[in-house]
């Protein structure tokens, strides 16, 4: 069984949403010499990480309304790597995507470290087809969903249709294909996000 860990790694100087400073992490170490501990300040958004409706919806569900139940189970690597600019239904209409299934995104983002503004996301179109379909959830390899889309209109529509939306990905060493994933947020309430640990299993059922 092979195991992808397809999480970004937390660190100050961490690549951000934006290249904001004020979401960079911060970790605090404090030692009398023989006992560490060290306070992390962080963005409930940082690095790979499940949104919650709260985060684009006026008084939406906070983080705990998500079910663990529906961030375990059998995922699909699309490769989009061929996309340019926004994912569209166009774009999606090419893969046999399923009602229930949960949908993770391979794109160009995958293979840049530092913060593109203009990176690939999902096009409006693109959220109404998953939406249409009745998808389980989506996620894709950049720090934002959708970009610089007035009104927020892939966040609000998937999240009208109760689709999970999973950011900051890292599938550049993974392939297309079935695996079984593991989505473990922190155990967070009253919040609009959650940092999370995402495993891809191969072989698992």
């Amino acid at each position: 069984m092979k195991m992808h860990d397809v999480t970004g790694t937390i660190y100050e100087g961490m690549t951000v949403y934006k290249d904001k400073p004020e979401k960079q992490p911060k970790l605090n170490r404090v030692t009398n010499g023989y006992v560490t501990e060290t306070r992390l300040e962080i963005d409930v958004h940082t690095g790979t990480h499940i949104d919650a409706p709260l985060h684009m919806v006026v008084d939406g569900d906070t983080f705990e309304s998500i079910p663990m139940e529906s961030l375990v189970g059998q995922c699909k690597v699309l490769d989009l790597t061929n996309v340019e600019d926004g994912i569209s239904k166009a774009d999606l209409e090419k893969f046999e995507i399923q009602k229930s299934d949960f949908v993770l995104f391979k794109t160009k983002n995958s293979f840049e470290d530092t913060f593109n503004f203009d990176f690939i996301y999902l096009a409006q179109d693109g959220a109404e087809y998953l939406s249409e379909i009745g998808i389980r959830g989506v996620g894709i390899d950049t720090l934002g969903i959708e970009r610089s889309q007035e009104g927020h209109p892939t966040h609000k529509t998937l999240f009208a249709n109760e689709i999970i939306i999973i950011e900051g990905l890292r599938l550049k060493e993974v392939e297309q294909g079935d695996y079984f994933m593991v989505a473990a947020p922190l155990k967070l309430t009253g919040t609009d996000a959650s940092p999370a640990r995402v495993l891809l299993f191969e072989g698992l059922q």
